[in-house]
């Protein structure tokens, strides 16, 4: 089952019923409409025709006893060979068929059968693929048709016009027509065939001259293609084929047809039919045999009344919308075939009204208050329909020519699929029969349909050439990431200036921020208040141990080396104060020499505190030598060596590459950074890796004196404090070299602000909560173990 062809059903039903609702056409008669499946065979369609000219549920051939229904006319024949078929059986009967397809290939056999065609003259269509060919230059083709006469006299016929006018064929391939039994092999091994042909091809546009049902049967091909190499085929298909799948290629993916040029009948829109087709409920719909078949196939669901086969799904409903299915599946608004057999019915029911009115020849019988006809000569009506002339509800005018095909053109469709699957029919010209021969194709050129050897290529991409390839062939290609191009069909991309930067479409450059840590933003407000607390707490802390300096807890731990551990942290943590804010000439000097200064100031006496607990222990031996380098000679030493040390290193660097304000405009992609270069790397490293020397060997002094027996032994509180700064400082490292721009400055500062913060805690919390809490301990007798 094809769903899509549903609606050509629904079409038929919305127009008998509008016309039974119409007082001024066929007034007190009634039009009834039966309809058969041809499942596509020849004997099922024979079958059906011989039903219809039969007693209704009784066939019985070339018996009629119900006098009240009576069969006007034939409409149907999807594709050529249904309707030849049922042509034969309708023509012993003269009963007229009006078709909406293409008339079917006549042989030496095949009797002069009357068609009433309400599609226009295909050779109108051939010439306007020829014409659109030729208008984009697309002269070495690709070319599919059907597997029947109809295709064979195609190629015999058509395509030597082509060749005329200079179309090349790279291959020409038959698709099997579709019959009940046709198989997935039969399918599968055709569908190879014709994958190969493309594959080996490259032609990049593929001319298809089939049936309603091939585009289904071309889905196919990408579940044969083990690449996506189809994609980006230009597809040219005629009106007879629909945009319609099989109910199991629901998920199938439809690329291969992005960018098809469809021709389609001209058609109008009808409000009233998409109204008709909101209202359709399998639940509520009587006398319909299709629609829970229909319903079932495109929704994946099963009714519980069913007597057919269970399909995978849930239950049906009834509430389920038409309007959400697919369009491969099904359109709310009329098909080129839907609106053929649409007016189809109207052309019947005009040649009827005028019949009717023609009282020279036929007279009406009145049965019970309505005109019923009786042996009424049906054959006749083909002289009605000849000349049947009349506006549609939608207002096209519809009239037959002298073949006694309509008087219309066609519409050229680009099919765009999106990447979720959806389908979209843009318009972008029409086949005018009755325009001046040179405006007989008109095309949109705004709109005119993707196709690898015309595509131009958009702002934001590059022309690359295919290897082997002419030179009108070619792929678009993305901008690399720093790269823009603001023009069509560029040759290359460009570099955007140092101070811009692409934006998401590298169609033109956007100017980039600048950016530092600033005081106004919530990191750099966040740091200063955190540094300036920890500077009054340190002062808070200096207060306690200076008015308590004569107590035994300050005196036992070298007062003179507090006050200048103390001084210097305050400093440390005023100095994260420079890396915050607009970077200027003073603060880039002065951030990182005062920062290693001072931090080798604080690290140098917490070494020398740890030296002097060491020295003091040994010299309390007996005949210990040590006790001449007790004292504060030797621990002001200390500190002053190693900070002149430090201060050497950074005399050198200001001397030779001092810091200075710069700007990095290549690490943030979208920020011009304001920051102070270094100068120097490895002048900044020496005095970064002197500091760790420094704090390196404070912890090992200190670990190995943590157990010297004292009931308050600094050293363990110093191992603490080390371990502290040890771990922030190597922390530091691989978070400062990952970090880039404002990010990198705070880093920096945190880590200051961090390590100063485990100095001053690990160190004079236990100081500050004997002094304050605890001033019973705070004596020669519980300091001293003896």
């Amino acid at each position: 089952m094809v769903p899509k062809n549903y609606q050509h059903i629904l079409a038929l039903v919305f127009a008998v019923l509008e016309i039974n609702e119409n007082p001024q056409l066929l007034s007190n008669v009634t039009l009834g409409v039966c309809i058969y499946d041809s499942y596509f065979s020849a004997q099922r369609t024979y079958h059906a025709t011989m039903l219809l000219t039969s007693t209704l549920e009784i066939f019985v051939p070339n018996y009629l006893c119900d006098i009240q229904n009576h069969l006007a006319a034939v409409i149907g024949g999807l594709d050529s060979d249904i309707s030849l078929y049922m042509a034969t059986v309708l023509d012993i009967y003269k009963i007229p068929q009006v078709r909406y397809i293409p008339a079917p290939v006549m042989n030496d056999k095949t009797p002069g059968l009357s068609f009433y065609q309400m599609v226009p003259e295909e050779t109108l269509q051939y010439e306007g693929i020829l014409s659109l060919l030729l208008h984009f230059g697309w002269t070495w083709i690709g070319v599919i048709v059907m597997d029947n006469d109809n295709g064979e006299r195609f190629v015999q016929t058509v395509l030597p016009v082509f060749s005329q006018k200079g179309v090349c064929f790279a291959f020409i391939e038959r698709i099997p027509t579709l019959s009940f039994v046709t198989g997935f092999m039969d399918i599968i091994e055709d569908g190879v065939k014709i994958h190969d042909s493309m594959m080996g091809s490259k032609a990049n546009v593929v001319a298809i001259f089939g049936e309603s049902y091939s585009m289904s049967f071309f889905r196919w091909l990408p579940v044969l293609s083990v690449d996506n190499k189809l994609v980006g085929k230009v597809w040219i298909a005629t009106a007879q084929l629909e945009l319609s799948a099989f109910h199991y290629q629901r998920h199938w993916d439809a690329e291969l047809f992005h960018g098809a040029i469809l021709f389609r009948y001209q058609f109008s829109y009808l409000q009233r039919f998409h109204k008709f087709l909101k209202k359709g409920n399998p639940l509520s719909t009587i006398k319909d045999d299709f629609i829970k078949n229909f319903w079932e196939h495109v929704f994946s669901c099963v009714f519980l009344n069913t007597t057919g086969d269970p399909v995978d799904g849930g239950i049906c409903t009834g509430e389920e919308k038409l309007e959400s299915l697919p369009l491969p599946f099904f359109e709310m608004s009329m098909t080129g075939h839907s609106y053929s057999i649409y007016n189809a019915v109207y052309v019947v029911a005009h040649a009827l009204q005028a019949m009717f009115s023609s009282r020279r020849t036929y007279g009406t019988v009145l049965v019970r208050g309505r005109p019923e006809l009786q042996n009424q000569p049906f054959w006749q009506l083909h002289h009605f329909l000849r000349s049947v002339s009349f506006n549609n509800s939608a207002g096209d005018q519809i009239s037959f020519d002298q073949s006694g095909k309509i008087i219309a053109g066609f519409d050229v469709i680009n099919l765009i699929v999106s990447s979720n699957e959806s389908f979209h029919k843009v318009k972008v010209g029409r086949l005018d029969p009755q325009a001046p021969p040179d405006r007989v194709l008109t095309i949109n050129e705004k709109a005119h349909p993707l196709s690898v050897c015309t595509e131009s290529c958009f702002p934001g991409y590059s022309k690359k050439v295919k290897e082997g390839e002419p030179f009108c062939c070619y792929d678009c290609i993305p901008c690399p990431e720093m790269k823009i191009s603001a023009q069509k069909d560029m040759h290359d991309c460009y570099d955007c200036m140092d101070t811009t930067y692409p934006n998401i479409k590298h169609d033109f450059c956007i100017p980039k921020a600048r950016t530092f840590l600033s005081y106004k933003e919530p990191l750099g407000i966040s740091l200063s208040l955190f540094a300036l607390s920890l500077a009054l707490i340190t002062a808070l802390v200096l207060g306690i141990i200076l008015k308590h300096h004569n107590t035994p807890i300050v005196k036992a731990n070298n007062r003179n080396l507090t006050y200048i551990l103390l001084i210097s942290l305050l400093l440390c943590f005023l100095s994260a104060l420079l890396f915050i804010g607009h970077p200027e000439p003073v603060t880039c000097l002065l951030r990182q020499t005062a920062f290693s200064i001072i931090f080798s100031v604080a690290v140098s006496s917490v070494l020398a505190k740890t030296i002097m607990v060491v020295l003091a222990f040994m010299a309390t031996k007996p005949g210990s030598r040590m006790r001449k380098w007790v004292g504060k000679s030797l621990a002001n030493s200390i500190v002053a060596s190693c900070s002149l040390i430090q201060a050497g290193i950074c005399s050198v660097w200001l001397a030779t590459s001092a810091p200075f304000p710069d700007v990095d405009m290549h690490s943030v992609t979208t920020e011009i950074i304001l920051e102070c270069n270094e100068g120097s790397v490895i002048l900044f490293s020496c005095a970064l890796g002197y500091l760790g020397f420094l704090a390196i060997v404070s912890f090992v002094v200190a670990f190995f004196a943590r157990k010297l027996p004292d009931s308050f032994n600094e050293a363990k509180f110093i191992t603490f404090s080390m371990l502290v700064f040890c771990s922030v400082w190597l922390s530091f490292i691989p978070a400062y070299l990952s970090s880039k721009g404002k990010y990198m400055v705070a880093v920096e500062v945190f880590s200051i602000l961090a390590s100063s913060a485990g100095l001053l805690v690990c160190i004079f919390a236990p100081k500050c909560y004997i002094i304050l809490l605890r001033p019973e301990l705070n004596n020669r007798g519980q300091l001293v173990r003896r």
